[in-house]
C-alpha cells in the first residue's frame, strides 16, 4: 500500500538536484504526502541514454523537475524518455516542472522552411504528461500549443519581495525599464509591485539574430536610477547596449534582473555594465561580485502544493 500520494522526481547527478531538494524541503513544511525520488540516467559508450526511476511510483502523482542546465538537445531527449518511463510505470498523473522552458523563443515561423520548435516540444510532452509548470516563459502564448494544462508562474512578486526584505535598492528615484516593447507588460507588473509609476521602454533594431543595431529609450531616465527587467539574458547584447544608452541619457545607478540567466557570452560581458544584476536560480550560476541569485524554489513548492490540493495558482499573482 502506497502511503505517499505525491512524488517529486529529479536526477541526483544533475544540477537540478539541489533545486529539487529545496522545493521538497519547502513542501515538507506544508504536507507529509510528498517524497523526493531519484531518476538515474545511464549513458552508453555510443551516446545513447537510459533513464531509470529508482522507486515505485504506481498510482502516484509525479512532479518531474527537469534540469534546465542541460544542452537543449539532451534536455529534450531526456524529457521524452523520462516522461515515457513515468507513464509506463503507471503514474496516475505526470506534471513536468520546467524551471526554464527551452525552445520557447522559437514560437513562430519567422522564415521559410523552419519548424515551430515550441509547438514540437508541446506535441511530444502531450504524448505522456498531463501538465506543465514553468516560470516566466518567453512567450506565454505557447499555452495555445498545449491541449493539456500549462501553468506559467510569474517571478515579479517574489523578486520585489526579496529586494524589499533585503533593503537592497532605493525605489524612491527608480524607473522600471523593459529592453523591448514585448516586455512592457512585465515591466509594468514589476513597477506596480515596487510602487513605481514611471516605466521606460527600449526600442531596438536587430541587424541579424543576436546582433543589436540602433537602440533608443522611450521615457525620462535623466538623473534616475533604472531597473531593467527581462525574462532571459542570452548573449546580453541588448542589455549591454541599453545600459550604454541609459548612461548617455543621464541615468544614475542601473540594475538588471532576468529570470533565466544563460550568459552565453560570459557573465563578465553583461555584468561589467551594471551596478548590480539579479537572476533566478532556474539555471545554475557562477559566483560574481555583481551577481545576486534569487531562489524560486519556494514559489515552485507553493505552486506544486496548490496543484496537489486542487487550489488556485492565480491566487499567487492577484493584483495589489
Amino acid at each position: 500500500m502506497i502511503e505517499k500520494r505525491f512524488a517529486i522526481l529529479a536526477d541526483p547527478e544533475s544540477e537540478s538536484w539541489d533545486f529539487a531538494q529545496r522545493v521538497f524541503d519547502n513542501l515538507r513544511l506544508k504536507s507529509d504526502e510528498f517524497t523526493l525520488d531519484k531518476i538515474t540516467v545511464k549513458e552508453f559508450r555510443d551516446g545513447e541514454i537510459k533513464p531509470r526511476i529508482s522507486d515505485n511510483i504506481r498510482g502516484r502523482v509525479c512532479f518531474f523537475i527537469h534540469d534546465s542546465n542541460k544542452n537543449p538537445s539532451r534536455w529534450f531527449l531526456e524529457l521524452c524518455l523520462i516522461n515515457e518511463a513515468l507513464k509506463k510505470s503507471a503514474a496516475s498523473e505526470i506534471i513536468d516542472i520546467l524551471p526554464y522552458f527551452k525552445f520557447a523563443r522559437q514560437d513562430r515561423k519567422d522564415e521559410p522552411r523552419v519548424p515551430i520548435s515550441a509547438e514540437v516540444v508541446a506535441d511530444v510532452i502531450e504524448l505522456y504528461a498531463d501538465g506543465v509548470l514553468t516560470l516566466d516563459v518567453h512567450t506565454p502564448a505557447i499555452d495555445g500549443f498545449f491541449k493539456i494544462r500549462f501553468d506559467n508562474l510569474h517571478s515579479f512578486e517574489s523578486v520585489v519581495k526579496y529586494l524589499k526584505e533585503k533593503n537592497m535598492i532605493d525605489f524612491s528615484n527608480m524607473v522600471v525599464m523593459s529592453p523591448d516593447a514585448g516586455g512592457a507588460a512585465r515591466a509594468n507588473s514589476f513597477a506596480k509591485y515596487m510602487g513605481i509609476n514611471d516605466i521606460a521602454i527600449g526600442y531596438k533594431v536587430r541587424k541579424e539574430a543576436g546582433e543589436v543595431g540602433d537602440f533608443k529609450v522611450l521615457g525620462d531616465v535623466k538623473d534616475k536610477d533604472v531597473f531593467i527587467v527581462d525574462d532571459i539574458v542570452d548573449s546580453g547584447n541588448t542589455l549591454v547596449r541599453a545600459v550604454e544608452i541609459l548612461r548617455d541619457s543621464g541615468a544614475k545607478k542601473i540594475y538588471g534582473y532576468c529570470a533565466h540567466g544563460l550568459f552565453t557570452k560570459g557573465v563578465d560581458y553583461v555584468l561589467s555594465s551594471f551596478d548590480k544584476f539579479y537572476v533566478g536560480d532556474t539555471i545554475a550560476q557562477q559566483t560574481h561580485e555583481k551577481l545576486e541569485v534569487i531562489s524560486f524554489a519556494n514559489l515552485f513548492a507553493e505552486a506544486i502544493y496548490r496543484m496537489s490540493q486542487g487550489m488556485s495558482l492565480s491566487e499567487l499573482f492577484k493584483d495589489k
